[in-house]
């Protein structure tokens, strides 16, 4: 999928914000949440995302999907990371 393709497909998933990240060789983020949804398009490098105990690694062309108040880490590979990201806010009763 293009960044251009992803763009359109969460726009269309009622995501906004969509912004380029970019983290450095040994970036670590220790556990945390957001009080939003985000799916990612890695572009370049790779990230490894722990939830639950369980880490997952994500490369160039993989997309990953964290739903809001999901506590996770985030730790880039040796080259960093690049991704592309979009936020949609969840509704609250």
């Amino acid at each position: 999928m293009t960044p251009h393709e992803f763009e359109t497909a969460l726009l269309a998933d009622h995501y906004s914000t969509l912004t380029t990240v970019i983290r450095p060789s040994g970036y670590i983020l220790g556990e945390h949440q957001h009080p939003f949804d985000a799916c990612a398009l890695i572009t370049a490098g790779d990230i490894t995302l722990t939830v639950a105990g369980i880490s997952r690694t994500y490369g160039a062309g993989d997309i990953f999907r964290l739903a809001a108040a999901t506590a996770h880490l985030e730790s880039a590979g040796p080259a960093g990371v690049t991704y592309l990201v979009g936020r949609r806010e969840v509704l609250t009763s």
